[in-house]
């Protein structure tokens, strides 16, 4: 018998003609190396989470280093520097793009058609968005491939008001009960001596606790695990239209009246009031733990900021000429501050001083595209920047539709229009 016919073929032998290709995991560290070395900082980056391996590959041999000294060396100046000054410098250099992509970056929108009624609210955590309010499902999506990964049903005699989720669980106010949802699609309830209160308007989550903002002024703090009111906190005279909590156990509130109140998670008594100077109601709330810094939206238009450390104002400006339904920022960003309302203009500010920077439509001068997959229909579309000149009044609601909610990632804006489609946004520097 002749050695070439003996034994099991090798895995590039030809098998009825047709060779066998060669896995990526066969390839040896210094193929994988030479490989990652065309890449460039952030899909490196991305490269080492993709597996033990590979976080192996690029570490062992520094690529992440050399590239951020041969490259980057205003944010990185030395090649031989630790891991935890890597990884700062790392985040510093992507918030730098974030913001620079959020302010001067092409914009490119998918949009899916999520629900069969209007969406009015999006949560955004961990690469997935949870979206409700209006029919009777909230749903969670990857915004990889726009999959729907779970469903969530709510009781027919109820609705969803507000609602916000972690890796285990879905919390949503509903009606006037707390609704905890499992992961695995188990819902529980409140008991009904504990969980009922008056109309309750929004809720925020921050494990191991929710706070409800209540129509009476009140905020109410249930613990998830004893399933009890810890507290109610008379916040103030009037309905409590928007809530934030910070890192360190502070509820902020605003209400209809255009104050903000600040209080503790153990405390039940409010410790701080901040006021807007335009007395319209407060709409929006947003807080910066990296900043401490705190953003209001109101009822008219007004965008402002106090910092919670001296409880000062730093600055006021009109935002738009109508309803500011939201503000939110990337985690760990303290440079730019993303805002939406019933104009539906998506506005870029700056925190730091409240000018706004940019200003985003949706381009219905050029045709969309659409691509199917088994996850559904992708509508794809551009977006386009106009100038500060430009009469809102004009452009056609088609390409600017109310914004309710935005939820904002990495070089990328969520939103929800009280319609039957989600939108997002990708800034590309």
């Amino acid at each position: 018998m002749e050695p070439g016919h003996s034994g099991s073929s090798s895995p590039t032998r030809k098998r009825n003609g047709v060779r066998a290709r060669t896995k990526i995991d066969s390839l040896d560290h210094d193929i994988l190396h030479i490989i990652f070395s065309f890449l460039n900082i952030f899909d490196l980056v991305r490269c080492t989470v993709v597996c033990k391996s590979w976080n192996a590959v690029v570490n062992r041999s520094k690529l992440l280093h050399y590239k951020m000294w041969q490259n980057y060396s205003e944010f990185f100046n030395d090649s031989n520097s630790s891991r935890r000054e890597l990884n700062l410098s790392l985040e510093e250099l992507a918030m730098m793009h974030h913001s620079l992509s959020l302010r001067e970056g092409r914009i490119d929108i998918d949009q899916w058609r999520g629900h069969s009624v209007g969406i009015d609210q999006c949560r955004m955590k961990m690469g997935l968005l949870l979206t409700g309010v209006g029919d009777k499902v909230m749903r969670l999506w990857s915004l990889d491939r726009y999959k729907r990964v779970e469903e969530y049903s709510v009781p027919d005699n109820v609705s969803l008001v507000d609602f916000d989720f972690d890796e285990s669980k879905i919390v949503g106010l509903v009606g006037t009960r707390i609704s905890i949802w499992r992961r695995n699609g188990k819902r529980s309830i409140f008991p009904s001596q504990e969980g009922t209160f008056s109309r309750g308007l929004c809720m925020r989550y921050f494990d191991p606790e929710a706070v409800v903002g209540c129509e009476d002024g009140t905020a109410r703090v249930f613990d998830m695990y004893s399933r009890k009111c810890s507290r109610i906190i008379r916040m103030h005279a009037a309905p409590v239209t928007c809530l934030c909590l910070s890192d360190d156990q502070l509820i902020l509130s605003g209400s209809s009246l255009g104050s903000i109140t600040i209080s503790g998670l153990l405390s039940d008594q409010r410790v701080a009031t901040l006021k807007s100077t335009d007395c319209t109601g407060i709409k929006a709330l947003c807080f910066n733990p990296c900043s401490h810094l705190v953003f209001a939206g109101t009822t008219a238009g007004y965008g402002y900021c106090w910092d919670l450390r001296t409880m000062r104002s730093l600055w006021q400006t009109r935002i738009s000429p109508n309803v500011i339904y939201s503000m939110q920022h990337m985690q760990n960003d303290t440079s730019t501050l993303v805002v939406g309302g019933i104009d539906g203009v998506l506005r870029v500010l700056d925190q730091n001083n409240g000018d706004i920077l940019s200003r985003c439509i949706i381009d219905d001068s050029k045709p969309a595209h659409s691509s199917t997959s088994i996850h559904g229909v992708i509508e794809r579309r551009k977006g386009r920047r106009i100038s500060e000149n430009t009469h809102i009044d004009k452009i056609p609601k088609s390409a600017r539709p109310a914004i309710t909610c935005l939820a904002v990632g990495m070089k990328k804006v969520v939103t929800t229009h009280n319609s039957k489609y989600i939108r997002l946004w990708k800034f590309n520097k």
